[in-house]
């Protein structure tokens, strides 16, 4: 940095300013600055500068996914959701430090924060349960969670209405004149649970009875969600179902399949909704009938709400709206 400051002739903590962008110091003397600095082959020691200002810039962030399972099969809303705060931390020039939650444990996380590792963590989602994340709560570590907005926590959430997106799915069931609906899911995740009472909401507008059940599957892959509405379906001692409300769209798709090979057709026998609106609802044959969320506003909203935190604020949770997307199903 002395050899810069040199050759551009000016003091050092110009050319500091300079390389980070400063808008103190003019565009043209910023622009010769970082072009002499590329020119000469100068790049910012970053962990100096980590260590003078006590901070990692790095930003830990922890995909809570269900174990023993291909993530990018299972859960690909969670990678788009995973692009938008990347960004987000991109533009806050901010490193990204992907972690697989080894275990739901705050001393784990209370540790990576205290040996600098990161400044701060997202976590993307909440698992079946979150008395950690309290836990981690009231140690005042720094961290936002996607997952099921419930202001009685002590924790900032960003997350859909997923109450409403699930009656959303049964005001649509109802004006389809369904009599039998099955959730497929799992209730012990707070966001499914708010799916499957929003659900519940919707169908209770009909003016003559559904039936209505659950299948709670223990993960949410294309295989384990076929084989249970295979097992469903194949159960010749229970009424058949008229409809699926799918908590997730890689699950609606396996049901969507599953239908067509037992002879079915879709939505003429069975109707389908799914959730999440990924990349493949639109693509599938028959198009994916399924709940919108918005990751890129949700993405940002987590990276905002965490540098609240860091900056010693306490930002409130925000429920994003649902929209139904009517397609095929």
């Amino acid at each position: 940095m002395d050899d810069i400051a040199r050759m551009a002739n000016v003091a050092k903590s110009t050319v500091s300013r300079a390389l980070q962008g400063d808008p103190r110091v003019k565009a043209a003397t910023r622009e010769f600055i970082v072009s002499l600095a590329r020119k000469e082959g100068y790049a910012v020691n970053s962990n100096a500068r980590k260590l003078r200002q006590n901070r990692s810039n790095t930003i830990a962030v922890v995909m809570h996914l269900p174990p023993g399972i291909n993530p990018g099969e299972s859960t690909p809303f969670m990678f788009q959701l995973l692009a938008e705060v990347a960004t987000g931390l991109w533009l806050r020039r901010q490193d990204l430090l992907l972690c697989a939650p080894g275990s739901d444990d705050a001393f784990v996380y209370r540790n990576m924060l205290a040996s600098k590792g990161a400044d701060g963590l997202i976590f993307l989602g909440q698992g079946p349960g979150d008395s950690w994340l309290s836990a981690l709560a009231r140690t005042k570590a720094p961290f936002v969670v996607w997952g099921a907005v419930d202001e009685k926590r002590q924790y900032s959430t960003v997350g859909s209405d997923n109450i409403k997106g699930g009656e959303l799915a049964g005001t649509r069931f109802v004006q389809l004149g369904r009599k039998h609906v099955v959730f497929i899911g799992n209730r012990s995740h707070p966001e499914m649970a708010h799916r499957w009472t929003g659900l519940q909401r919707g169908l209770a507008a009909s003016p003559t009875p559904i039936e209505v059940e659950s299948i709670d599957v223990p993960d949410f892959s294309y295989e384990t969600a076929h084989a249970h509405v295979l097992s469903r379906l194949s159960n010749k001692r229970l009424r058949r179902p008229d409809a699926f409300f799918a908590a997730s769209d890689t699950m609606a798709i396996a049901a969507v399949s599953t239908v067509q090979e037992l002879g079915l057709k879709v939505p003429e026998d069975i109707s389908v909704v799914g959730y999440n609106d990924e990349v493949a609802a639109k693509r599938s044959r028959p198009a994916l009938t399924t709940i919108r969320q918005d990751t890129r506003q949700a993405g940002s909203l987590l990276v905002e709400k965490l540098f609240q935190v860091l900056d010693g604020a306490r930002p409130s949770s925000t429920t994003l709206p649902t929209e139904l997307v009517v397609r095929e199903t």
